[in-house]
């Protein structure tokens, strides 16, 4: 019998590409989504996670068509980005709101269930800009650096009840983002990176699936780079 899994922000991009590989894996596996739902083998769930009452609802229905939520990831995240003296409070807010305040309700609600199972996986996406920094992205970059402290203290609290609490934090991944980006750009990004070339979504998801495997049951409160060596472990 497959997990009940939950990924949040998980109709594209690197959230598809998790969501993908657990189903692949044979777990059952729910994607929350905004405005673009998931493709077919999915259980799409429409779910603002800045709204506990829709964070709340969502749950519900999952545990109603799949079982109680086993793993959740936390992918779900926007930008707003700007350099600090132009950065509205509206910008701030809106990231926090969504990549920090969000996980949080996700995460709040999720242990609920894993703490009567007495078994769990959390697993947040942050991004090496919340361990290095990055202009124009303070709001981004402060949301993603809290979710590291947020995983520890989890792991620190529900350790106990066979819970774990790990972040991955991708590099610069090949994604619709990047590939707008002038080619300039993208020529100074890629002389940063020792491997020479962008992640692939399929190899944050592997990252992902693993710690959320029987294998990583004895790892929480860690950070894994998956950054082609940009951040060196920091």
């Amino acid at each position: 019998m497959g997990r009940s899994v939950l990924v949040t922000g998980g109709s594209r991009g690197i959230g598809l590409a998790i969501a993908t590989a657990f189903k692949e894996a044979g777990d059952e596996v729910a994607v929350t989504y905004n405005t673009s739902p998931p493709p077919e083998g999915f259980l799409g769930v429409k779910c603002d996670i800045t709204d506990q009452e829709q964070v709340d609802a969502a749950f519900d229905t999952i545990a109603e068509q799949q079982g109680p939520v086993e793993v959740l990831v936390a992918n779900a995240g926007i930008t707003r980005d700007t350099l600090l003296l132009r950065m509205s409070d509206d910008d701030w807010d809106s990231v926090i709101q969504t990549n920090l305040t969000g996980s949080f309700r996700v995460a709040r609600r999720a242990a609920k269930g894993m703490l009567r199972l007495r078994k769990g996986r959390i697993v947040f996406i942050s991004s090496v800009v919340g361990l290095l920094g990055s202009p124009g992205q303070v709001n981004y970059a402060a949301s993603k650096s809290g979710l590291i402290g947020m995983a520890r203290s989890i792991a620190r609290e529900l350790g106990s009840r066979g819970i774990t609490a790990n972040v991955v934090a991708p590099g610069f991944v090949e994604t619709d983002m990047t590939a707008v980006l002038p080619e300039e750009t993208q020529k100074q990004y890629l002389s940063q990176i020792p491997l020479g070339r962008f992640g692939r979504t399929e190899e944050i998801a592997k990252a992902v699936r693993w710690l959320s495997s029987e294998e990583a049951g004895y790892i929480t409160g860690a950070v894994i780079p998956v950054d082609g060596g940009i951040g060196m472990g920091n």
